[in-house]
């Protein structure tokens, strides 16, 4: 028999094509999500919560080692975690928080110092060794054989329904004869999921198990979901660093603006592992990408442009800063409240400092009178709120990114319909995709090959140039303007420019 020594996270099923991507990512995934936001029960028949158990001691390799021999006898996908306190409140900050991604959580290696200690998670934790462990976790393990996407009916939110319900989730643990690298953790609140907002950890986890399998099969990383009950900025902080000698990374995830901000600036400083913001970096990478291809078509320069954004949240902003570097200088954002300005009542902390470099003239109009003449619309806030007047307003070929998910600023054939010139959204059931999954895949995979700890601006343009790059002269089109999501070039480039 084989000795194992390492165990990595692995998808269910294989993306294979935008069908596959849309069932396993977005757009179907919000089903599952708003399935156990409706019932929480529901996390155990489409996500593999049922089957998975959190191995937590003081030393990452004894939790290996138990995680090992959980999936070898129980075929458990078990997740090895080390905590770097003995203190009780500190444990019990963990394992109370950790809940939403796990059916149970495996305390015997620490026996001696959680017997007291009053839990409050409701799933089954142990504390000390029993006799029928199988019983005790009450883990159920759900496998596809010979699946085939043509066996799925229906609309791409009922198909993914039934592709989770029938494997349980999209993710399992495998055992691997070699040592493996620790898996990049996927953190996540749950306070800003797609576009279906502040869900709640719980519900957010089909999202993060959906990430995990683009992680693996487009980035061959490891990644683990670790969704938390929490949404307090400092215990989300105090629970990475708790927990980082477990992971080679973390992604955070769908957390809201402001939070976000302080929670990623505050872990870059204190974190010994790169810590990069999706939501915000990555997106922003894809979009620059975009947009200097898009403007290479209409032929216009980035520093003539005027660029209207519809929302001020994490990905917002940190697009708008990536899109500032590059030489932009005529920008507008908008948000729930109108124009972002400075000094403005509702502003906070970030969208004062945005103000700082956006928006100079002060306007206060409303979207609809500013976007008149725009060049570019980018989108990242909320579902239809863009029309034809709109569109028609704007100024000669204009650019239209409508990135709400999983539905829209406004679908991007009607766009086209009502005089865009080039029209870019988040899904993949739509010409020029604009999403993630181009860039955190084959970042990650660079970050961990060449050991680099600190994700720079630097690193973030040169994946933005490299991924532009990637659509050559001939191939540029008004349907063209990126790589598919699914070309195995982009994280192979992505990764290599991870320097």
């Amino acid at each position: 028999m084989a000795k194992f020594q390492g165990i990595k996270i692995v998808s269910k099923v294989e993306v294979t094509d935008k069908q596959a991507l849309a069932v396993v990512y977005t757009p179907g995934v919000a089903a599952s999500c708003l399935k156990i936001k409706e019932n929480p029960e529901c996390s155990y028949d489409y996500t593999n919560r049922e089957n998975s158990v959190a191995v937590i001691s003081f030393d990452y390799e004894k939790s290996l080692e138990r995680a090992i021999f959980l999936k070898s006898t129980l075929g458990i996908d078990a997740y090895p975690l080390e905590i770097s306190s003995k203190e009780a409140s500190k444990i019990k900050l963990v394992v109370d928080n950790i809940e939403p991604s796990f059916g149970a959580i495996d305390l015997s290696l620490m026996s001696d110092f959680v017997s007291n200690i009053d839990f409050e998670a409701q799933i089954p934790i142990l504390k000390e060794n029993v006799p029928d462990l199988k019983t005790f976790f009450l883990c159920v393990s759900k496998n596809l054989f010979m699946f085939s996407y043509d066996k799925l009916t229906g609309t791409t939110s009922e198909k993914s329904l039934q592709l989770r319900k029938m494997a349980g989730g999209v993710i399992e643990t495998e055992l691997c004869e070699e040592k493996q690298v620790k898996p990049v953790a996927i953190i996540s609140d749950g306070s800003a999921v797609l576009g279906l907002g502040d869900i709640g950890g719980l519900a957010g986890l089909p999202v993060m198990e959906g990430k995990a399998v683009l992680f693996s099969d487009l980035g061959n990383v490891s990644a683990m979901p670790l969704c938390l009950k929490t949404q307090k900025t400092n215990e989300i902080i105090e629970i990475v660093l708790l927990l980082q000698n477990s992971f080679s990374g973390v992604n955070l995830e769908d957390i809201k603006a402001p939070r976000c901000f302080e929670v990623e600036d505050n872990l870059i400083e204190k974190a010994e592992i790169p810590i990069f913001h999706d939501d915000q970096h990555g997106t922003a990478i894809v979009v620059l990408a975009s947009l200097l291809n898009a403007l290479h078509l209409v032929e216009k320069k980035v520093e003539d442009i005027k660029i209207i954004f519809s929302g001020a949240g994490a990905a917002a902003i940190a697009v708008c800063k990536l899109i500032l570097s590059v030489g932009v200088k005529n920008i507008i954002m908008y948000d729930i409240d109108g124009a972002i300005y400075k000094g403005r009542q509702q502003n906070n902390f970030a969208h004062e400092e945005i103000a700082k470099y956006t928006n100079i003239n002060g306007s206060k109009a409303p979207l609809v009178e500013e976007i008149k003449n725009a060049d570019v619309f980018i989108g990242l806030s909320a579902p239809n709120i863009l029309n034809e007047e709109m569109i028609k307003s704007m100024a000669n070929k204009p650019i239209v990114f409508a990135l709400a998910n999983p539905t829209p600023e406004i679908l991007p054939d009607k766009a086209l319909e009502y005089g865009a010139y080039i029209a870019a959204s988040g899904r993949s059931d739509f010409p020029n995709q604009i999403n993630n999954s181009l860039i955190f895949p084959g970042l990650f995979n660079g970050v961990i090959k060449n050991n680099i700890r600190k994700i720079t601006q630097e690193i973030k343009l040169n994946c933005a140039f490299a991924l532009a790059s990637l659509v050559k002269e001939g191939e540029l089109s008004r349907d063209y303007i990126l790589p598919d999501a699914l070309d195995r070039q982009v994280p192979l480039t992505i990764s290599n420019n991870c320097i």
